[in-house]
């Protein structure tokens, strides 16, 4: 028991109906979403760089959540798991290697963009697509590494042995919390939390100094609002979806390992609990918007289709040559003006 004074019972209804409503809202905009980026990033994105590496892990990250999240929707509804513990090691252990894998996707995307505008020339030899797909390598089998313990205990508990109702990742003893759980927690907030939370705000200061600099007043302002915009909509997403519940589950293993005791804040702690949890889900919904704001190049690839579409609509032909005179000139000059600023 957490504590001798203390409820230690959640409440199913507010917990299950949150989880079922906001899951399902996920799968669908989440399926979606990142099936829309996928298209963009494989057949109409013609440009690739280091950035789109990352982002292309990034949406296939969230679309593997995704195809998991009906068996989760069908528990939440059923409160019961009939699938299988095999199959709850799975769900779990996507939910986890997504959520840290879309933190450590965007603390490279954060650390890129840093490297791009505070060291230009030295990070030319470390910006290339083929780190970058390395790092991605790397990334994926730390997430697994921290994930896969999930699968070394049973998932699925019997919540109600009269009737056989099966739990999935819940109804932990504070034995296991204590012995297994609390130790996958300790490595995931510190590697899978805590360091990117770190570089991120370090990275996004050191982006906002530079841009500050006399060296820098020669780039125009749309391109400096450009970046601040970027840095804003990163470090929104990063903090709304993941800083209160990763907080919020060091405190709830400090409950379940009897190591927090009080009342009070036990009661906030498993209230706040599937709230964070559900904001953190959404993140697989807002992973395209930091697309979009991150890469010029995904935005010039949308604008240019929108505008094919709409020529095409007012029986306009597919090309102008005047007109790719004209921005063939201007891209010219624009690569001449910035020839030393590396692609974000």
């Amino acid at each position: 028991m957490v504590s001798t004074n203390c409820s230690s019972e959640d409440s199913d209804s507010f917990k299950y109906t949150l989880y079922g409503c906001v899951f399902s809202m996920v799968f669908v905009l989440g399926l979606i979403a990142n099936c829309v980026a996928m298209y963009i990033f494989i057949c109409t994105l013609k440009v690739r760089n280091e950035t789109t590496t990352y982002m292309i892990n990034l949406a296939i990250s969230d679309l593997l959540f995704v195809f998991t999240l009906p068996f989760r929707i069908f528990y939440f509804v059923a409160k019961h798991w009939p699938f299988g513990d095999t199959l709850c090691t799975i769900s779990v252990t996507l939910f986890y290697t997504n959520m840290y894998g879309s933190i450590l996707f965007l603390t490279c995307i954060s650390v890129d963009r840093f490297l791009a505008i505070v060291h230009p020339f030295r990070s030319k030899t470390i910006r290339t697509k083929k780190k970058a797909k390395i790092i991605c390598l790397l990334v994926w089998l730390t997430v697994i590494a921290g994930s896969a313990p999930a699968a070394t205990f049973r998932s699925t508990n019997s919540a109600k042995k009269d009737n056989g109702t099966e739990t999935c990742f819940e109804n932990f003893s504070n034995d296991t919390w204590q012995t297994h759980i609390s130790k996958i927690v300790i490595f995931i907030e510190t590697v899978g939390f805590l360091i990117p939370l770190i570089l991120n705000v370090f990275c996004s200061t050191m982006v906002l100094k530079t841009l500050k600099k006399p060296v820098t007043l020669s780039r125009s302002k749309l391109n400096k609002a450009k970046v601040l915009k970027m840095i804003c909509v990163h470090l929104l997403i990063f903090c709304f979806c993941f800083v209160p519940y990763n907080i919020n589950l060091v405190l709830y293993s400090l409950m379940r390992t009897q190591a927090l005791s009080n009342c009070s804040v036990i009661t906030i702690v498993r209230t706040m609990y599937p709230i964070t949890l559900c904001i953190a889900v959404s993140n697989c919904c807002f992973d395209p918007i930091i697309y979009y704001f991150t890469s010029e190049t995904i935005q010039n690839s949308i604008k240019k289709k929108n505008w094919s579409n709409r020529r095409k609509e007012f029986g306009f032909s597919d090309t102008f040559p005047s007109e790719n005179f004209i921005q063939h000139n201007l891209q010219t000059l624009k690569a001449k003006i910035f020839d030393n600023e590396s692609t974000i």
